[in-house]
């Protein structure tokens, strides 16, 4: 993950200072020919990872490439900090169509990537290794430009993941360096991008704002995020609609050393996924659900974060989340009754059950400092709370997940405006959750 900061120890919570103080003088004093020499990567690469991506042909044969090739690739001097743009133009509001163009006058047109156009997995899989085939040709500019190329996102938390998901697949294949990824927060919560500095939103005078976030992205210093291999079992025959971090998988074989109470579905349907800031159960889990499923059936009602925040309040409302006396089903009263959680704590290779506490109604498997648009339930412990609960100070790369739990609206409302921090249940290496929900840790350098 690129950073601005030579650290991942970020102040919980980035305040509306910080995006103004992206919008200064100090973004305007950024010569944007200057800026666009140092980002733009030559026509002739341009034109070929675009091709590549356009043909779908999977790994590109070495004429795929070079029939692109219309200059002597030896003989084009490389740019200083190639990077390629994924932009969620739905995002944003209005500002994201009008973010698009200005990235496009800011580098060249191919290197910027509409996702609802270009996937994440369709640059790796086809542009990337149309420059990774034109380096062993010995093509010493495209080589030169693999090795330095670096990627910005402009979207929300679930844009982010997406494209941190399939860049990530670059470590599996044995195609390093991962590019490393800078933030453009264009979403609601925007945790990764406060978590790493980038800002908690888009900024007020974004034009300015966007060379200096580039300006940044080309020599920022990279920091480390641990990544979440998460896995999903469920009883076949349940109609499913996956996000773009979950796919189906057949191997979702249980840990032999777990001893799971009750018996498992003769039939199920597994998913396995990654995610990079927290994974939830419960009611917090159903309200995010369905403000999703609202969302993208009325696209009209979503003109912006702070609509979103108004209409993901009022949803929290309607789904009970204060009403938890008034509910007459007990499953819906707390997760207790329909949830059994098993961890492995820090320096223990056991699997161990951890009681959940009875008025808990979602739980949260937290790996940043930030949840819920900047909030930090998990709270600044102190030095004696922390050896009294066998836990650690927490980081985005400590490879542990910090679970806590919220009881029910009032609590989750007190939690979020900081006056109390959540319920404190475990800090974990790895964690199963029967709703058969099993994560661990792919430490990754992104």
């Amino acid at each position: 993950m690129d950073s601005p900061s030579s650290t991942t120890r970020i102040a919980a919570r980035s305040s509306m200072i910080d995006s103004i103080r992206g919008c200064g003088l100090s973004g305007m004093r950024i010569d944007k020919e200057d800026l666009r020499r140092k980002l733009s990567i030559p026509e002739y690469l341009r034109v070929a990872m675009s091709n590549a991506i356009r043909r779908k042909e999977g790994e590109p044969p070495a004429d795929t490439c070079q029939s692109d090739v219309i200059v002597d690739g030896n003989g084009v001097q490389p740019p200083e900090a190639p990077m390629v743009v994924f932009i969620n133009s739905r995002s944003g509001g209005r500002h994201g169509p009008e973010l698009k163009e200005r990235l496009q006058e800011l580098m060249g047109k191919e290197q910027v990537f509409d996702l609802s156009e270009v996937k994440p997995h369709e640059f790796v899989q086809y542009g990337l290794a149309c420059l990774e085939k034109l380096a062993e040709l010995g093509d010493f500019c495209a080589k030169d430009t693999r090795q330095k190329m670096r990627i910005v996102v402009a979207g929300g938390d679930g844009t982010v993941g997406w494209v941190l998901g399939s860049v990530g697949e670059l470590n599996k294949q044995g195609r390093e360096p991962v590019p490393p990824v800078a933030i453009i927060p264009l979403g609601t919560g925007n945790d990764l991008s406060r978590s790493f500095g980038w800002g908690g939103s888009f900024p007020f005078a974004w034009k300015s704002a966007v060379k200096r976030t580039l300006q940044r992205a080309s020599a920022g210093p990279i920091c480390r995020l641990d990544s979440w291999h998460a896995v999903i079992q469920m009883p076949s025959g349940e109609v499913v609609d996956p996000p773009h971090s979950l796919k189906p998988t057949e191997d979702c074989a249980l840990d032999q050393g777990l001893q799971i109470e009750g018996a498992l579905p003769e039939k199920v349907n597994c998913y396995e996924g990654v995610f990079y800031n927290y994974f939830s159960i419960g009611m917090d889990a159903q309200v995010a659900y369905g403000f999703h499923h609202l969302r993208n059936e009325k696209p009209y009602l979503a003109q912006g974060p702070i609509s979103n925040k108004l209409i993901y309040s009022g949803y929290s409302c309607t789904q009970g989340w204060f009403l938890t006396p008034c509910i007459s089903d007990p499953n819906l009263r707390g997760l207790k009754n329909i949830l059994r959680m098993h961890v492995k704590k820090v320096n223990c290779s056991e699997w161990e059950q951890v009681a959940v506490p009875k008025s808990v109604r979602a739980i949260v498997a937290l790996n940043l400092h930030n949840y819920a648009s900047g909030r930090n339930p998990w709270g600044n412990l102190s030095p004696e709370y922390l050896e009294k609960k066998g836990f650690v100070e927490a980081h985005a790369d400590d490879g542990l997940l910090e679970i806590f739990g919220l009881k029910q609206g009032w609590h989750a409302s007190f939690v979020m405006v900081e006056l109390i921090s959540a319920k404190h249940i475990a800090q974990v290496l790895q964690s199963l959750q029967s709703l058969f929900v099993h994560f661990q840790s792919k430490s990754a350098s992104l």
